[in-house]
């Protein structure tokens, strides 16, 4: 088994001791994507207080990751997501229906008090099959 990190051109690079994405060699490869949150290249985030912004500037880091493996939401197997505020769901899940077409990944969807940042009101993991 063989594990490959990488934090592809096009998302923010970050600082501390993650990676965007972790790839597991076996026969079919598990592609693992560290949770994306608002973040543009440079690290900035993206929509204070604008569901539908911060949901697009993650579907497309996420996007972008995916497309650095070779891969499309297509090939997600699993995701998880945090949200601070449950009330703002379907804004979310506008954006999602965009990103993820016919793709209906295991999901697991929960509430959170704060992330990271205070300004961020989503954060998405993903898992792939690539």
């Amino acid at each position: 088994m063989q594990v490959q990190t990488s934090n592809p051109k096009g998302v923010y690079a970050p600082p501390a001791n993650y990676s965007q994405a972790a790839r597991v060699s076996r026969g079919s490869d598990l592609l693992f994507i560290s949770g994306q949150g608002p973040q543009n290249l440079k690290g900035e985030t993206v929509g204070a207080s604008d569901m539908a912004s911060q949901a697009e500037q993650v579907f497309h880091n996420l996007q972008t990751i995916l497309e650095a493996h070779n891969a499309s939401f297509a090939n997600a197997i699993k995701a998880t997501i945090y949200i601070t505020d449950m009330s703002r769901l379907a804004e979310f899940n506008a954006v999602r229906a965009k990103y993820y077409g016919d793709a209906r990944p295991a999901s697991a969807l929960v509430e959170v008090s704060a992330l990271v940042d205070p300004e961020w009101m989503i954060e998405v993991e993903l898992i792939a099959l690539v």
